[in-house]
């Protein structure tokens, strides 16, 4: 079993202004692993992605919240969790297919897709009425040994 040797928790409103402090948030806090530079703006892309997702489609233009945590395990991994209480994806696989978007315009429906190929995994759970609940993971790789 992994131990979690740091976390945090913290919720915000669904407005696009937001999308960048998630993004910062979460940064700050896996630099606690010491990431290389691909490796921080792999979670960034990945943060920004899904929290936008929870911006334009969870709440149907109406303001509600986004809650995200995070865990460093004792693997050197970071855990991300990013939810909403919206109105869920009817259909998640068919939603993690890439050019696959509900919305149209300006969307390219590549969200998940950007998701997993900067990610190691990424887990999507929803339900219809309740919301999206989104587990990314990525191993960061040590540079130098924290012990010396």
């Amino acid at each position: 079993m992994k131990m979690i040797k740091n976390s945090f928790n913290m919720s915000l409103m669904s407005r696009s202004s937001n999308e960048s402090f998630a993004r910062a948030t979460v940064a700050a806090f896996a630099t606690q692993l010491d990431p290389t530079i691909e490796e921080i703006s792999d979670i960034k892309t990945a943060v920004s992605e899904a929290v936008t997702n929870c911006i334009v489609h969870a709440y149907d233009n109406t303001l509600g919240k986004i809650y995200i945590s995070a865990e460093i395990l004792d693997n050197n991994t970071i855990k991300i969790k990013i939810r909403d209480k919206g109105k869920g994806i009817e259909n998640v696989e068919k939603a993690m297919e890439p050019l696959f978007t509900t919305v149209g315009g300006e969307r390219a429906g590549l969200g998940f897709a950007v998701m997993m190929s900067f990610m190691d995994s990424v887990k999507v759970r929803s339900a219809l009425g309740k919301g999206t609940s989104i587990i990314m993971t990525k191993k960061i790789s040590r540079r130098y040994s924290v012990n010396g």
